[in-house]
């Protein structure tokens, strides 16, 4: 099992650059947990392609439940005071804590391709290049 960001699902549901390797993620590990927020954040990527004309409706719409298919519907609240402590301590947004801090709480893996996060937490987050050639 690994904790997956935004990013990552966003290319596996949307055709694009890095497709590939978010499809080599999930071949290696296709148990994929996030925080509720990530529902969120989906939607608002799959809107702002909408928007920018980069991706039909119904398109979205499809990529919106595949998105729930492939997380089975699996998600993990985040402890408040985790998310907040690890955004003070690091510098990183609070919402990109709450991946870390689900993470640090299951004691799995984060694959994410933020800089920021990679840095500031390196015992809990690894790129997907990095992740694929484990």
């Amino acid at each position: 099992m690994i904790v997956v960001d935004t990013n990552l699902l966003a290319r596996l549901l949307v055709q694009g650059v890095d497709t590939h390797l978010a499809e080599a993620v999930h071949r290696r590990d296709p148990d994929w947990i996030a925080p509720p927020l990530l529902y969120s954040e989906i939607r608002n990527v799959l809107v702002t392609l909408v928007r920018r004309g980069a991706l039909p409706r119904e398109q979205a719409i499809a990529a919106a439940t595949e998105a729930v298919i492939i997380m089975k519907g699996e998600e993990i609240p985040a402890s408040t005071p985790d998310v907040l402590e690890l955004a003070f301590r690091s510098g990183c947004t609070a919402y990109d804590c709450e991946f870390v801090a689900v993470a640090k709480e299951l004691e799995a893996t984060l694959v994410t391709s933020d800089r920021q996060v990679l840095a500031a937490f390196p015992e809990t987050a690894i790129s997907p290049e990095a992740f694929v050639a484990h």
